[in-house]
């Protein structure tokens, strides 16, 4: 029983704490119903940019908005907030006024509840955007479609374009790049353009003050005469209520004014709103969302007295959810890292070597002034080899190659260096490396690779193959030293094969030893013979000598007896016999 108790404690705790929180919550939330909205159906004009320029003073040619410079106080605090008490038709008004000292840097236009709030459709109160973002000092800003939550006009927060309107002409604040504060009608073509483009920009409703003047007719003209939810434009102008409002002075400080009241009961009309302005010395002011979105806040808090009445309980008043916000914030770099290339000092990036801008996210050198021929860096344009310049547009001087052109050429006799390499382009006669040798002879023209043809072989001009061209300098030189070697190596072969004729066997000593043995033998058989002859003559020289005719060789067998009879038959063969044998031994004899 006693389990059970606790448990049921237990529930009626969680569910009033959960009721708390809902009623917590559902406190800070606002009826919307204090509206003043200056158009019933949509927003804005419905006529053209051309339109404004053509219907306003003449005196202001074809410019349709003011542009002043923005204050850049050092030393001073970012932004003075006071709280204010004056006299209007509808009695004693109570409100805020902020004085921006360096608007480009301390003041920016804030989607609701950060980043794509306008893409989401968010609307948030004051409080919570202001809070989320660190600012300093906070008003509601432009205007937003009330059913759907879409922000209306043109938007522009910290540079980038969230929302661009399409050319419908209200009344627009906004800061450049350059620092200029803008108040007044922009085309599509102003608001878009990127020669110095909008940093900051909200729509308002009715140009307060132009040029010190207050300027609502003109704008009543511009801004055109449509009925709205809360009565004609001219209503909207003419009615009490909740204000809130942008302009500077002469010294370019961005003045936020913020009055409370509620429509038809307290506050200011745009009438009394701009003479107040103008009295404050306010130069060029706009209206921005007034009624219960009136709201001012101070470091995250709500300083203001909203008329929107509260959805918990109609006894309190709370802040709107709205839509963009004006934020004074400290100095800062967007973005606060300086794009990596600079150190944020005070609000401003002291950016690296090399690099420049608010963000340091440009170079100081741009790809387009490096030209085709270098590469632009942190330390400049960093050239091609064979290039030379701060925007790498000059080759590099004679004689010089190379990376910076730092190499020196080594190119002789005229020969063309190439900038970026080093290599040498010689002149006709010429060839080699450094063209340091002039053609070989027979040789001339570019690279020497035409063939001179000139009579007997003799050699022609190097340089443009002329044959009775005179040799010059070293050529010369070059050409009797080789004449006098060539006659010299001539003369001395001569000589050598000469000496070599003279000297040379023609027989070789073992050739001579078989010549010698040769004719020994022939000597020696000669000697044979002779001796043989000289026996046959020293035997006759016994016998005696017969007067007419030698001996006829006659058979020993006739001499020993022989057959006569044989002999008889034979004589006359025989007797032939030795006559020829006479005759044979007659011719050895003689």
């Amino acid at each position: 029983m006693a389990a059970e108790s606790v448990k049921c404690a237990y529930v009626w705790l969680l569910l009033m704490l959960w009721l708390r929180v809902s009623v917590v919550e559902n406190s800070r939330s606002s009826l919307d119903d204090d509206l003043l909205l200056p158009y019933a159906n949509g927003h804005g004009p419905t006529h053209s940019h051309r339109h404004v320029r053509e219907c306003q003073p003449v005196i202001y040619g074809n410019t349709t908005h003011q542009s002043w410079p923005s204050s850049n106080h050092a030393g001073q605090p970012v932004a003075e907030s006071n709280v204010f008490v004056t006299d209007a038709s509808s009695g004693w008004v109570y409100g805020h006024l902020t004085v921006v000292h360096d608007p480009l840097r301390t003041l920016s236009v804030l989607e609701p509840g950060g980043p794509d709030g306008c893409k989401n459709n968010r609307r948030v109160s004051v409080e919570d955007t202001a809070k989320a973002a660190g600012c300093l000092y906070a008003q509601n800003a432009g205007f937003f479609d009330t059913n759907l939550g879409k922000c209306l006009g043109n938007v522009v927060s910290d540079g980038k374009l969230v929302r661009d309107s399409g050319g419908i002409q209200n009344a627009q604040f906004g800061i450049r790049r350059d620092g200029s504060l803008i108040f007044g009608y922009l085309s599509q073509e102003d608001v878009l353009d990127q020669s110095n483009p909008f940093v900051q920009l909200v729509s308002g409703v009715i140009w307060l003050l132009r040029n010190g003047e207050i300027y609502i007719n003109q704008s009543l003209e511009a801004e055109c005469k449509d009925s709205q939810e809360t009565g004609s434009l001219k209503f909207f102008v003419d009615v009490v209520s909740a204000r809130t409002a942008v302009g500077h002075d002469e010294e370019g400080n961005v003045i936020l004014l913020q009055i409370d009241g509620q429509t038809e009961k307290r506050g200011m009309n745009l009438w009394e709103l701009a003479d107040f302005l103008k009295k404050l010395g306010v130069i060029n002011a706009i209206n921005l969302d007034g009624g219960g979105s009136s709201t001012y806040v101070i470091n995250g808090s709500l300083a203001s007295y909203p008329s929107d009445h509260c959805t918990s309980d109609n006894r309190w008043r709370c802040g709107r959810h709205v839509s963009t916000i004006l934020c004074v914030h400290q100095k800062s770099c967007k973005p606060e890292n300086c794009s990596g290339h600079g150190e944020c000092v005070d609000g401003l990036c002291r950016c690296q070597r090399g690099w420049q801008g608010e963000a340091c996210d440009s170079l100081l050198c741009q790809p387009a002034e490096c030209g085709s021929h270098g590469v632009c860096t942190a330390n400049g344009c960093v050239c091609d080899a064979g290039w030379r310049g701060e925007n790498c547009s000059h080759e590099c001087l004679p004689g010089f190659y190379g990376d910076g052109c730092t190499h020196t050429c080594s190119c002789v006799n005229g020969g063309f260096c190439d900038p970026v390499h080093g290599h040498c382009t010689c002149p006709p006669g010429f060839h080699g490396d450094t063209c340091d040798q002039v053609c070989p002879l027979g040789f001339f023209g570019l690279s020497c690779a035409q063939e001179c043809h000139c009579d007997g072989l003799c050699p022609c001009d190097p340089r443009t193959g002329t044959c009775n061209a005179t040799l010059q300098g070293e050529t010369n030189r070059t050409v009797h030293r080789a004449g006098h070697c060539l006659a010299t190596q001539m003369f001395t072969s001569w000589r050598q094969e000469e000496e070599a004729h003279r000297e040379q066997h023609y027989l070789t000593e073992r050739t001579w030893l078989m010549i010698t043995i040769l004719l020994a033998f022939l000597l020696a058989a000669s000697l044979m013979v002779h001796l043989v002859r000289a026996c046959p003559v020293s035997a006759a020289s016994h016998f005696p000598e017969r007067p007419e005719r030698d001996y006829s060789y006659v058979p020993l067998t006739d001499i020993n007896g022989a057959d006569r009879t044989r002999s008889g038959r034979k004589s006359g063969l025989e007797l032939e016999d030795s006559d020829s044998q006479e005759e044979v031994w007659s011719s050895l004899h003689s």
